[in-house]
């Protein structure tokens, strides 16, 4: 959630914060604001609303150097001008932004207040920059250290004072801050995203590690440990530039990112499938065949779409290779106490590779010396390093807040990882042929379902004048209609819920209507009889029905009111294709309503609180 920005160097500060909050504003655009050291000392401006409203009200002569600036998800308080960031002390000398929240902030403001501080807002950031300046005088990086000891929870904060200007003083833990090197000058923020179009040369902290940040470099040091030895860090470089941010001719960043997919999937496949041996190369994995064929069960971990894209994969897995698999939300996986089992390998999922709930998960399963594979996107993030091994996607950067490429490519990373763990147990070589071929076509295939956007379009226009829907789907067909009802929910603000199919004459059926549609998710498998009772009793109470299936679905069309079709894949594989309609549903409902697409109201791409 929120995103944080800063520079420091010869530049003017203000056009880059400004840049970098627009690149930031999918993680909160709730409120927005900056501050910047001048020969004056420290200027505030804040802002209520999207970015666009901050960069109305700055000033036209507003300059400085060095400079922060933070675009907010609200957690403490309500959005306005008050509460936005950056917040200060009450003489205005320190400035500080903060993504993550103080845990205490309560109990260390009624502290401060009986001091007489006087609290101008109603956030727990403020509180933090308070305690900074009630420190005593000293160099900005130990009166930090000396402030964040009083703290409980997470953050990642930057802060300016304007008694020492020459700096930035970053700090970490939970929440994310990256470093940018370009040349006499350097950038911070909270996602690379807004440091690509300066520098490609990056530094992530770890969790409890603090750093001065300086136009000639940065030095970074142990929050808990001496402040005299410096740790090192190495940089990593970013593999793709500022023009994958770019939206293009596309009217939105989710249209975009939808017919990317074919792309991505050809990334997220590129150079993994080993012909010789009919199998998935996945060197990440980090564990020996041998190793492997000790599991006797996996355990999957996400929140949101990843927890639905872990379904999938949970479903693949156990087809392919007969071991026990499941997922389950990792935001509720560490309060039951779960049982690490040794010869359980546990897989997360999460396209920041910063969500905090499955970062919580990783760190516990870890703690009681379970093994961890992550599926991420984004390089050298968290999750990333805090996990044994694991599959990057490669999807590219993803801008909108729902999840849609990154989505696809979750579930292929499941069906690489499936075919790896089958092959190395009882999956012969034929069925590592079969699902290979059916592998290399699913780009392609993508490309043919997209091709099918207007006729989609006006499926979702329909659609769009109903206020609840249905989605079904059996075994493998459920997940995708609970990711299908997500997505409308998310972006169309539709109420939608997902059931599995069999489930809707044990109760849901009560809410069947002439004015509830229902989508069903109909591959034609061997449950498709099945399936096709479940329609009849839809139909029964005068339901419409929107059926997405293959071309060869026979008795479909005398029964769903829309028919949306997709090619045929290999049985495991279906499921895969047969999402994407529904992502280009919810997209075109969203846009029929006059949504906002790529920034939902409440949501924020990258959720690093709990």
């Amino acid at each position: 959630m929120c995103g944080i920005v800063g520079y420091v160097g010869k530049q003017n500060a203000v056009p880059i914060l400004m840049e970098g909050l627009h690149r930031l504003e999918y993680r909160g655009y709730d409120s927005a604001g900056l501050a910047v050291a001048g020969r004056s000392g420290l200027r505030v401006c804040r802002r209520e609303g999207r970015v666009r409203e901050l960069e109305a009200a700055l000033p036209s002569r507003l300059r400085g150097s060095p400079g922060i600036g933070h675009t907010r998800w609200a957690t403490h308080g309500e959005p306005s001008d008050a509460n936005a960031h950056p917040h200060t002390d009450p003489d205005g000398r320190i400035a500080v932004v903060h993504n993550g929240i103080i845990e205490n902030a309560a109990t260390l403001r009624a502290r401060l207040e009986g001091a007489g501080q006087v609290f101008r807002s109603e956030t727990d950031t403020e509180v933090l920059a308070h305690l900074i300046a009630a420190e005593d005088p000293g160099p900005l990086e130990a009166r930090v250290r000396a402030a964040l000891a009083r703290v409980e929870g997470t953050f990642g904060v930057a802060i300016l004072d304007a008694d020492q200007p020459e700096a930035i003083v970053v700090a970490r833990n939970g929440s994310p801050v990256i470093l940018g090197i370009g040349a006499k000058e350097m950038f911070v923020a909270s996602d690379v995203a807004a440091l690509v179009r300066h520098t490609r040369q990056v530094v992530h902290l770890d969790d409890g590690e603090l750093a001065v940040v300086r136009a000639d470099g940065f030095q970074t040091f142990a929050l808990g440990g001496s402040e005299a030895e410096p740790l090192a860090k190495n940089p990593l470089t970013v593999s793709w530039g500022h023009e994958a941010l770019e939206r293009g001719e596309h009217p939105h960043f989710m249209h975009k990112e939808i017919f990317e997919q074919p792309e991505a999937c050809e990334r997220t496949l590129r150079g993994r499938l080993d012909r010789r041996f009919q199998t998935s190369h996945l060197g990440g994995l980090e564990l020996s065949p041998r190793e492997l064929l000790e599991i006797r069960r996996i355990k999957i971990l996400g929140c949101g779409s990843a927890y639905y894209a872990g379904q999938m994969g949970a479903h693949l897995i156990e087809t392919l290779t007969r071991l026990p698999a499941d997922a389950e939300p990792a935001s509720e996986f560490r309060y039951r106490n779960p049982v690490i089992e040794k010869d359980c390998l546990y897989v997360v999922v999460s396209q920041s590779g910063e969500t905090f709930d499955t970062l919580a998960a990783v760190q516990e399963v870890r703690r009681k010396g379970g093994r961890v594979l992550g599926i991420v996107n984004a390089v050298g993030s968290t999750i990333a390093r805090e996990c044994d091994g694991g599959i990057y996607l490669h999807a590219g950067p993803e801008v909108a807040v729902v999840s849609t490429k990154t989505f696809t490519s979750t579930t292929l990373a499941f069906a690489l990882l499936a075919l790896h763990l089958g092959r190395i147990r009882d999956l012969g070589p034929d069925e590592g042929r079969r699902l290979m071929d059916a592998l290399e076509r699913i780009p392609e295939q993508i490309s043919e379902i997209l091709e099918g956007d207007d006729e989609i379009r006006e499926v979702a226009g329909w659609l769009a004048n109903h206020r609840s829907v249905f989605y079904v789907g059996r075994t493998r067909g459920h997940p995708v209609a609970r990711e299908g009802a997500q997505k409308l929910k998310e972006i169309s603000y539709i109420h939608a819920e997902a059931y599995p199919a069999s489930e809707l004459k044990h109760g849901p059926l009560a809410l069947v209507t002439p004015e509830t549609p229902t989508v069903v998710v109909l591959p034609r498998d061997g449950l498709f009889e099945k399936n096709l009772s479940s329609i009849e009793e839809i139909r029964a109470r005068r339901g419409p029905i929107v059926a997405v299936t293959h071309p060869d679905a026979e008795g479909l069309a005398s029964r769903a009111d829309h028919l949306l079709t997709v090619p045929r894949s290999e049985p495991e594989l279906d499921p895969l294709l047969l999402g994407i309609p529904l992502q280009l549903l919810a997209y075109h409902a969203a846009v029929a309503l006059e949504r906002d697409v790529d920034q939902p109201r409440n949501l924020a791409k990258s959720v690093t609180v709990e």
